[in-house]
């Protein structure tokens, strides 16, 4: 962490690298990518001395991390329903399309 970083941002920096640790990343790969997301969020709280654009305009990493885990407005992705059809055994899985593999799980 950059000195002179908040309380705030030092929780945050470590709630995420121990989340990260327990998806199965490595303990290099998972102070990386806390760091980089505490860094995009003091960037676009106005917290950084310098902020690249991309930092200040692209969705937060919040919204990003919302899209990945399937709570947005569409659902899990494809993989993700895939995987549960594999880890549940559904017969054919393979070549189903997503809505089909949402209804062989009891979805919409």
């Amino acid at each position: 962490m950059p000195r002179g970083s908040s309380p705030k941002r030092e929780r945050q920096y470590e709630h995420i690298k121990k989340s990260a640790q327990d998806r199965g990343e490595s303990t290099g790969r998972a102070k990386e990518i806390a760091a980089r997301t505490v860094n995009k969020e003091r960037a676009r709280s106005g917290e950084s001395k310098t902020a690249s654009r991309t930092s200040k305009q692209d969705m937060s990493s919040a919204e990003r991390g919302g899209r990945r885990s399937g709570q947005g407005s569409q659902g899990p992705t494809y993989e993700q329903l895939y995987e549960e059809a594999k880890r549940r055994g559904v017969q054919g899985r393979s070549s189903m399309n997503k809505s089909e593999l949402q209804r062989a799980l009891g979805g919409k």
